[in-house]
Parts: C-alpha cells; sequence; structure tokens
C-alpha cells in the first residue's frame, strides 16, 4: 500500500536528502536476462528490476541541482519477504541524474535489511561528507609560473 503522500525532506544548507520509496527493489546482480535481438544475445533489466525501476522513478524527486561532491548514503531496505537478499546498487543507479550526477560520487555507503511483508520501502538518506579524496591540484610549471594539466 502506497502512501497519499511522501514525507520526504530536503535541507540544501545541509546537503542532506531523505526520500522515501515505496515497494520492494530487486537485487541488480540477480536482475539482468539473456534476449535475442538482432541475431544477437544481449543481457537486459529483468521484468522485476524494469517494474520496481519505473516505481521508483515516479517516486524519487529530481533535484533542481544535484548534489555535488562526495556523498554518504545510508539505506534502510524492508523486503516483503525473507528471500532477496540485500542489494542496494539498482537503487543507487537510479538516483543518477536525479539526486546526483553519479553514483561513483558515493564515498560511503550504509545498507541494512530489514522485514515488512506488509509494507515493503526503502528509506533513503544522501549526505554530502568532506572530500575524502582531493582532486589534483593543477602543476605549476616553473619556468613560466603558469598552470599545466
Amino acid at each position: 500500500m502506497i502512501p497519499d503522500c511522501n514525507d520526504s525532506d530536503v535541507t540544501p544548507e545541509m546537503q542532506v536528502l531523505s526520500i522515501n520509496i515505496f515497494g520492494e527493489p530487486a537485487s541488480k546482480a540477480n536482475s539482468r536476462r539473456v534476449v535475442r535481438y538482432g541475431g544477437m544475445s544481449r543481457l537486459i533489466k529483468s521484468k522485476k528490476a524494469l517494474s520496481y525501476s519505473d516505481v521508483f522513478l515516479q517516486q524519487c524527486p529530481t533535484l533542481p541541482t544535484l548534489m555535488d561532491g562526495d556523498l554518504e548514503v545510508t539505506l534502510h531496505i524492508y523486503y516483503a519477504s525473507r528471500r532477496p537478499d540485500l542489494d542496494e546498487s539498482l537503487i543507487l543507479d537510479l538516483m543518477q541524474g536525479r539526486i546526483y550526477l553519479n553514483d561513483r560520487q558515493v564515498k560511503v555507503r550504509h545498507a541494512y535489511w530489514h522485514l515488512d511483508p506488509d509494507n515493503p520501502r526503502s528509506l533513503i538518506t544522501i549526505r554530502q561528507i568532506p572530500e575524502i579524496a582531493p582532486k589534483k591540484k593543477p602543476r605549476v610549471s616553473r619556468a613560466k609560473g603558469e598552470e599545466t594539466a
């Protein structure tokens, strides 16, 4: 059952976002199927992964300004049964271009498996953190005093 409202919250000055996504996520590791297309075999997302992607994208906001820098993501994933493996990778992929530019920005991740047969969902918190691996500083040419790549 999906509630009438999503009580997600954005705090731009703190670079923190909390969202609740209702529905049971598919495991990315187990969400591929082989299909024949034009005489070639291809791997595509399973029906469950495609269905969850649609459900996720309907509920996930697109921020007007994507979060930047290094990020920490905490996920509490509530599954409908004990069967699924804990796998947050599809969720991280689906937030690309909506919450942050690329999931490579996620430098710290906490994922927790929970059971709730009546209300499978994902509670997600994304937080900007201090830069873990600072970008390279431009080199300065000693002869000219100019920056080089």
